[in-house]
């Protein structure tokens, strides 16, 4: 039954974020600074990341293909389907989810613990709204160029796989990065990462707002937001990619 109590009450949290905004001028400050902290110091892991694993992708691939039957264009093929289609929006979510859903929930549950949200309620404003709104709007919007980036370093770091180990050559790897390339598959892959990037940034703010207790109890409920973040992300990409590609 908890669990369905705490489902309901997201709900309910995620009607009070949107309503009573607050001063535009006060939001464009808050979400400028959100930008910065879920999105800009999130470039550097995401950088490397997408990078290196899109080296392995691509070395794995071409030691998997070492019959002469076999064309080795399929190696950079496989490499831009498995980044495009799973690598950068889903994996990079799930490593988003542990980084910057953590930070929200301990900021978050922090300003619960020391009575800062009661403060703010009591003087009139609507802390959801003051506190979670400028996040989902900056995840929402930003991340897909956080995807958009993973996935151009993780093709680039593929070929770079190739130049550095000579396993497969330059030419075999960007045709096939160019064999059958479909526009709609950055179209599924971006839906899916606002879909994620809003999760991200609500059931963190949830377990944040909703703490009790101190410290301690800050520390229980981050990871408790990453663990059921992460497990929302699989089961929604299920279920998108069976309503996109189905």
């Amino acid at each position: 039954m908890k669990y369905f109590h705490n489902i309901g009450l997201y709900f309910i949290m995620l009607m009070q974020v949107f309503r009573k905004p607050q001063k535009s001028s006060v939001f464009r400050e808050s979400l400028f600074k959100e930008v910065e902290e879920l999105g800009l110091k999130s470039l550097g892991i995401v950088a490397f990341i997408s990078f290196f694993v899109g080296g392995v992708v691509a070395i794995q691939t071409a030691l998997n293909v070492d019959s002469p039957w076999i064309p080795k264009y399929l190696i950079g093929f496989a490499t831009k389907r498995s980044i495009i289609l799973e690598f950068a929006p889903t994996f990079m979510s799930i490593i988003l989810a542990g980084k910057v859903g953590s930070y929200i929930t301990s900021s978050i549950g922090t300003m619960r613990v020391t009575e800062q949200i009661d403060a703010l309620e009591v003087m009139g404003v609507n802390a959801l709204n003051f506190l979670v709104f400028p996040k989902v709007i900056a995840a929402v919007f930003f991340y897909p160029f956080i995807v958009l980036l993973a996935m151009f370093l993780g093709v680039f770091g593929g070929w770079v796989s190739g130049f550095m180990t000579g396993l497969f050559t330059s030419d075999s790897y960007i045709e096939g990065i160019r064999m059958d390339f479909q526009p709609y598959l950055i179209r599924y892959a971006l839906i899916k990462t606002m879909v994620f990037a809003f999760v991200i940034a609500t059931i963190p703010s949830f377990y944040g707002y909703y703490v009790k207790g101190g410290s301690l109890e800050v520390g229980k409920a981050s990871t408790q937001a990453v663990v059921w973040t992460s497990i929302v992300i699989i089961l929604l990409n299920y279920f998108l990619t069976q309503m996109l590609l189905g």
